[in-house]
């Protein structure tokens, strides 16, 4: 590629200032995204990535500075698409009783005429092809029907796709999420090949990993300024991290095997058509793993129902679960942060069937404190918090129950750094007071935290790995075989 497809200004956002209220989510930010270039765009949650890329895409006027694409100023939704630009959302954006292709036109107003359905159809199945070679995407199903993994790659594949002209910047916020390592690393090479074309993609991503291997520019933001903009090369993980605000903390890597006391507090067999059991002792944390797709969250959700019900909830529910998916089965649109949080453990925060306002309130101060949710107020709305702070409070909401078990589908998604560090301190203090924790996780860096892991294939267990067993080859080979590496 030459030197001045390379220079040539994409999108460029220049003392950009949005204010919600009392709150600055952006303060005078600049943001040059240039052809042929991957920006990583990093920072904890709150930090203003979603509202920049909001500010880029059209999504939002800014209250001071300028936007312009190509060299050219303007704003608004309508210049953005006529510019090049798109987006897959963190909170993926799809239409869920749309099919495939009928979303495929949504993003894509110029598939027309009588045969726009086939086109779309073809122009997805291409575009998953391409990025996710020997995906089982069922193209023409309803976007309900698909797990939430294959909802974002249909999202990507529709954003990368073209009828006409090819996208000139792809903005992916937290693209992997929800994909498992294999899935992601087939996405990252793809990005990489779309920039050497002479595309340009805005990567926002908690996996420092993929960050530091596919940019070639990291941007840093914190409280809505850029406070650092270097080449990749110029950074490493605890530099980044480090940039960004927090602390690099140790984590020691030598696993031995906790010691069993007690009966198990739970122990049941997921398949019919398999022996193996799926236990678990007070106290440990225990990890699920394997290929996403193949069992993991069915497995969670049927341990949760057998326990608590699905209709009548029980006075003392004996499991918690923190929902991955949190728009479709986590948070309450339509609540505050506070009842979002508070809503598992209301009997515990009455006093003659109502509720104490006071108790109430307290609770959810300390766990605003404790997990750092960044908002001025806790009786603001739940969707007023970044994706990652939605999070936090789902997690906080598990745990403030008195449930003995705690089931995790994955929730970590879309949340920082310095955040996880914080939530797994927090996991080993609860364990140690003898909780347990079932956990699924799409990030090898999570399972290597666990005591026991369950590798799943095809819905069923396929191996168990303990202690020093788990590593990223035992996991990658009983995903493929059923075996564990020697």
């Amino acid at each position: 590629m030459n030197e001045i497809a390379h220079e040539q200004e994409v999108v460029a956002a220049r003392g950009v200032k949005v204010a919600f209220g009392a709150v600055r989510a952006l303060d005078g930010a600049d943001l040059v995204i240039r052809a042929g270039e991957c920006v990583g765009l990093v920072g904890h949650n709150g930090a203003g990535k979603s509202t920049i890329v909001n500010v880029i895409n059209g999504g939002l006027t800014p209250h001071e500075g300028t936007i312009s694409y190509g060299g050219e100023v303007a704003q608004g939704i309508t210049a953005s698409r006529a510019h090049g630009v798109r987006c897959v959302f963190q909170e993926l954006s799809l239409c869920p009783n749309l099919t495939v292709a009928e979303n495929a036109r949504v993003m894509h107003s110029d598939l027309t005429g009588t045969g726009w359905r086939k086109q779309a159809l073809a122009l997805v199945k291409q575009q998953l092809s391409d990025i996710f070679p020997g995906h089982t995407i069922d193209c023409e199903s309803v976007v309900e029907d698909l797990t939430i993994a294959e909802r974002q790659m249909v999202e990507i594949a529709i954003s990368f796709g073209a009828v006409a002209d090819r996208p000139r910047l792809v903005i992916l916020d937290e693209p992997t999420s929800s994909l498992d390592a294999g899935l992601a690393g087939q996405l990252m090479a793809y990005v990489r090949r779309f920039v050497e074309a002479g595309g340009s993609v805005l990567l926002i991503s908690h996996i420092l990993g993929e960050i530091l291997s596919t940019s070639n520019r990291i941007v840093v933001m914190k409280d809505g300024k850029v406070v650092a903009d270097k080449p990749a090369s110029q950074f490493q993980t605890r530099s980044l991290v480090e940039a960004m605000g927090s602390v690099v903390r140790e984590q020691g890597s030598d696993r031995t095997a906790r010691v069993r006391t007690g009966d198990a507090v739970l122990s049941k067999q997921l398949n019919p058509r398999s022996d193996s059991r799926l236990e678990a002792y007070a106290g440990e944390i225990v990890g699920l793993a394997g290929l996403g797709g193949h069992g993991q969250t069915e497995a969670l959700l049927e341990i949760y129902l057998s326990a608590n019900g699905n209709w009548w909830p029980t006075r003392e529910p004996k499991m918690a679960f923190v929902a991955g998916d949190r728009g479709l089965n986590g948070t309450f649109s339509l609540w505050s942060i506070l009842k979002n949080l508070s809503v598992s453990s209301l009997k515990a925060l009455s006093s003659r069937s109502m509720i104490s306002d006071g108790r109430e309130a307290e609770v959810g101060d300390r766990w605003r404190k404790r997990i750092e949710i960044r908002t001025p107020d806790m009786d603001n709305p739940i969707l007023s918090l970044s994706g990652g702070n939605q999070q936090k409070v789902l997690f906080a909401r598990a745990l403030v129950t008195t449930s003995k078990i705690v089931l995790m589908d994955d929730p970590m998604r879309g949340v920082d750094i310095g955040t996880k560090q914080e939530v797994y301190e927090i996991l080993r203090s609860e364990a140690s007071a003898g909780r347990t924790f079932i956990w699924y996780s799409t990030e090898m860096d999570e399972i290597r935290l666990c005591d026991r892991v369950y590798v799943f294939r095809d819905g069923a267990i396929a191996a168990e790995l303990v202690g020093e067993e788990i590593t990223e080859a035992n996991v990658l080979a009983a995903s493929f075989a059923g075996g564990v590496a020697v």
